[in-house]
């Protein structure tokens, strides 16, 4: 039986991140941004107190994309989003298991955002942090690393929140899984990065020998195609195989346009290069219109949805309208992503091959980067964008004495280059063993005492849309 847990304390807090780059996707350019942290205290019965912790950027105009609201009043909301969910995990006094403490304040928690006009994709960002520091001090708590904790289902994840499958399929997917010693990066192409020569995309300085690329579209398909044909020529140079996926973010205004693309990549020999490596789409139409608007003929090719996923009933709904695959991404649930695989591998095993694919919202070196690392190794993710050592510089702003506590802590996952310490790639994968520490993913955590506290909502969101 999965020990039960209370909440006894949840701060939070934010540390500035300076890009080295500018990072553009869909009608987004991004130099900076915060990176909010979560430090919780919980008393787990029979074992006394522990400390966990978790980390992720505030990402300005992805989880919610509305023309009206300026990037900043977007970074509110989620600031909005975990200060509601701090007061109600606290206000939930029973000790509970963690997912069941999880399942118990979700629904409130997408209630009471929809009062101050937060959509339920920013909704759960504040739930998704509070549950990874959450998981992260009854690991501590019970001195168990996170693979070995997952697969005996030390959270006690259970079927209340996914309909379509039941208990035992969930502990049976978990008690299968083995932690992938390495993962790939897949290499994010941004709609501003260099495509050609020194600083491209198959500089093996700019893309660190990734065999994996995710490549940025701005949602017009003669654009896009051009674009793509440009791309293709610089890695049919590449000395080794590579592979591609697409990624929209919902800039493809309808399927008709979504078609006019993919008649490009069905017709033109230029895009050869990229078609024939392309592995699926991801997010092609926005999330309204998606949820309306099945593939049809379309899903001959394989889509998966991100900016979608914002409920539990998402995947099962997606796979109705053609889809094949779902991203999993810490900043939108653990849990979710585990329910997800689990339904990923039940449904192929039932026939056509569904799955679970690994994306970055530039998780930054330290707790982000390690702990949705862990979650893609730890569900089967082969190879995930990690990006956040292409648009930060190493740990960034981070103070020199912290990044150098977690490079001593994770040697296989970073090094000093340049003076300073930076993710550290193998031959285009990224070593997982130090992942297995007590707690989830890190052996050490921030220094809290250089971190301010996260910064208080300027004004009612109601006002601000009004």
């Amino acid at each position: 039986m999965a020990p039960r847990l209370a909440i006894r304390d949840i701060a939070l807090f934010e540390r500035p991140v300076t890009f080295a780059r500018p990072f553009r996707f869909g009608a987004i350019t991004i130099n900076a941004t915060p990176q909010a942290f979560v430090l919780v205290e919980i008393e787990v019965e029979g074992k006394g107190r522990a400390v966990g912790a978790s980390a992720e950027f505030l990402v300005p105009k992805w989880f919610d994309k509305r023309a009206h609201l300026s990037p900043d009043q977007t970074v509110e909301e989620l600031r909005c989003s975990l200060l509601i969910a701090r007061e109600l995990y606290l206000e939930h006094k029973e000790f509970e298991t963690a997912f069941g403490l999880h399942a118990a304040c979700l629904a409130r928690q997408v209630k009471h955002c929809a009062k101050e006009d937060i959509p339920r994709l920013a909704a759960a960002y504040g739930p998704a942090e509070i549950d990874k520091a959450v998981l992260d001090a009854l690991l501590r708590a019970t001195s168990s690393n996170f693979f070995d904790g997952m697969a005996q289902n030390v959270a006690g994840i259970d079927a209340r929140l996914s309909r379509d499958l039941d208990n035992d399929e969930i502990e049976k997917f978990l008690a299968g899984r083995k932690r992938l010693d390495r993962v790939a990066i897949r290499h994010t192409v941004g709609l501003d990065d260099t495509i050609e020569g020194e600083g491209g995309v198959a500089d093996a300085r700019e893309n660190v020998g990734a065999r994996y690329f995710k490549l940025k579209l701005n949602g017009d398909p003669a654009h896009d195609a051009d674009r793509l044909i440009r791309i293709g020529k610089e890695l049919s140079g590449l000395p080794y195989d590579y592979k591609v996926t697409l990624d929209a973010n919902e800039q493809y205004a309808d399927l008709d346009a979504l078609a006019a693309l993919a008649d490009r990549l069905d017709r033109d020999s230029a895009l050869k290069p990229i078609a024939a490596k392309l592995l699926y789409i991801e997010q092609p139409m926005p999330r309204d219109i998606t949820r309306k608007s099945p593939l049809g003929a379309l899903a001959r090719r394989d889509f998966i949805v991100d900016e979608a996923d914002d409920s539990y009933d998402a995947f099962p709904a997606a796979r109705a309208l053609g889809y094949r695959g779902i991203s999993s991404k810490s900043c939108k649930g653990l849990y979710k992503s585990v329910i997800n695989a689990t339904r990923a591998a039940k449904w192929s095993a039932e026939g056509a091959r569904h799955f679970i694919a690994g994306e970055d919202l530039t998780c930054q070196p330290g707790l982000a980067v390690q702990q949705d690392l862990a979650l893609g190794a730890l569900i089967g993710i082969t190879h995930a964008e990690r990006n956040g050592h292409h648009y930060v510089d190493g740990f960034g702003d981070t103070p020199a004495a912290e990044a150098e506590r977690f490079l001593a802590g994770h040697p296989d996952l970073y090094e000093i280059r340049g003076g300073k310490v930076c993710l550290v790639i193998h031959d285009g994968d990224l070593l997982t063993g130090s992942l297995a520490a007590p707690g989830f993913a890190s052996a050490v955590h921030p220094d809290w005492s250089s971190i301010p506290p996260l910064a208080r909502p300027k004004t009612i969101l109601k006002e601000r849309t009004a």
